[in-house]
């Protein structure tokens, strides 16, 4: 069985959700959006991160908050980096066997 594409989302468990197949149809296309959006999501939430943390002042409870929203993001970021890298390795792997 070929192995599938990790989808930036999880089952109502909490378990990975993958596809399997060629990478044009639907599902896929929705997750490339839901990845692009999460990605656009994690450049804004840094650059918010940065304005709040050089402020004076900041309470415990924004931090507290801007540390749950952080580590929701690198949470989805590492997910479409994990998707991401595990597609280009058979990418490679499927180059190198054509050569």
């Amino acid at each position: 069985m070929a192995a599938g594409r990790l989808l930036p989302w999880t089952s109502a468990e909490g378990k990975p959700c993958y596809l399997v197949g060629g990478g044009a149809g639907y599902v896929s296309r929705v997750a490339d959006q839901i990845e692009s959006v999460q990605l656009g999501m994690a450049g804004e939430l840094l650059g918010h991160a940065d304005a709040l943390l050089t402020e004076h002042g900041v309470t415990a409870v924004e931090l507290h908050y801007l540390a749950r929203r952080l580590s929701e993001s690198l949470r989805d970021v590492k997910r479409v980096a994990d998707s991401r890298g595990a597609r280009l390795a058979r990418l490679v792997v499927a180059s190198n066997d054509d050569a």
